[in-house]
């Protein structure tokens, strides 16, 4: 009987490993989205407006995926620890690299503007009212700015926390769930700011998924080798095309925000996604990019790259982007992507080599 048990255990732990397999391919995604450089719909003809809508569209499952994946891993850390003892370990493996390289990428924005200024350029507010300049940076940086979603994952967990004694009544999930569709109904209505750093509790709901998801893993697992690769084809197949359906439909409506994670479409397209990439299990060839170790690294390095580093390449070609077309500009969003994923890689994997590795975080 033990050695079943410790069998059923080690049998779990190892199908675990399609968590790293997710992880990777979710951190390229949302590096694939923050490299854009312009802010999209651009295009109004059709053909065009389809190759932009399904760019962006392709990838956009990351974010929910990796609540998804949050909430998976944290439901044993919730039984394990303390509220008081799994927050302290938050704080140094997230709070910390989180808090240093926040701090890095505010140094170096203000670095430039101020090396700017010394060669004659205006700088508005930062040379006439510095303090006022730095405050409102950090505000637009911390809410605003990609480092806004480790701020957000750290509410949502704390927010579960609060409801720890609750985590697997299925109602909290209900509650969860209409909180996070009444941001995917403000894409219509518009009540309130639509972006997606405005939805401070919208990801809620993808955590606590996560956690019902680990709960009830064994069943999951035999659900989806029960069924067939071609049904889950038709499913993205289907949800895709959905995705970009209602994204069509916000540009018709004159939404600034069609491609928000939060669309009800994108939700479920999120879903399918993950379900796939569940039922593939681990890929190898994606282990030995060690996303265990470089995930959360190449999230908080990747910000500074793009921001900092790909300017000073595209810069000085002078690249006409507000007239190049959907291919070009699709190229280029390629090339950016293959640079800032390569070298925050890299820079992660050094880092982690050195003193510093703490900041690389976990």
């Amino acid at each position: 009987m033990n050695t079943e048990l410790t069998q059923k255990e080690t049998s779990e732990k190892k199908n675990f490993d399609f968590v790293d397999t997710i992880r990777c391919i979710s951190m390229m995604g949302i590096v694939w989205e923050h490299c854009r450089i312009y802010l999209a719909p651009k295009y109004h003809e059709m053909s065009a407006i389809l190759v932009e809508a399904s760019t962006i569209a392709f990838f956009k499952f990351s974010t929910i995926a990796f609540f998804l994946i949050g909430g998976f891993l944290i439901n044993h850390k919730f039984q394990e620890y303390s509220a008081k003892q799994y927050l302290k370990n938050r704080f140094k493996n997230t709070v910390k690299p989180w808090l240093f390289w926040m701090f890095t990428f505010i140094v170096l924005c203000v670095l430039e503007r101020w090396i700017a200024y010394i060669k004659g350029s205006d700088v508005g507010l930062m040379s006439s009212d510095f303090p006022l300049y730095i405050t409102r940076f950090t505000f637009w940086v911390l809410f605003f700015s990609p480092y806004w979603f480790i701020l957000n994952f750290l509410i949502c967990i704390s927010i579960l926390l609060i409801f720890k004694k609750h985590l697997y009544d299925y109602r909290l999930g209900i509650l969860l769930g209409l909180i996070s569709l009444v941001y995917s109904v403000n894409l219509y209505f518009r009540w309130f700011e639509t972006s997606h750093t405005s939805a401070l509790f919208g990801f809620v709901f993808y955590l606590w998924v996560g956690v019902y998801l680990n709960r009830h893993y064994g069943s999951i697992l035999k659900f989806l080798k029960r069924t067939s690769w071609y049904f889950w084809f038709v499913l993205i197949v289907f949800s895709f095309i959905l995705s970009i359906s209602e994204s069509l439909n916000l540009i018709k409506l004159g939404s600034v925000d069609a491609y928000n994670t939060l669309r009800i479409s994108n939700i479920l397209y999120s879903f399918v996604v993950f379900g796939t990439l569940l039922k593939i299990g681990s890929i190898r060839a994606l282990n030995h990019l060690k996303p265990r170790e470089t995930t959360f690294g190449i999230y908080l390095v990747h910000i500074i790259i793009i921001e900092r580093f790909l300017p000073l390449i595209f810069q000085p070609l002078r690249l006409d982007v507000a007239h190049y077309t959907v291919w070009q500009n699709t190229g280029l969003l390629l090339i950016r992507f293959l640079l800032a994923y390569t070298i925050s890689y890299f820079l992660t994997k050094l880092i982690l080599k050195t003193k510093m590795a703490w900041s690389m975080g976990r």
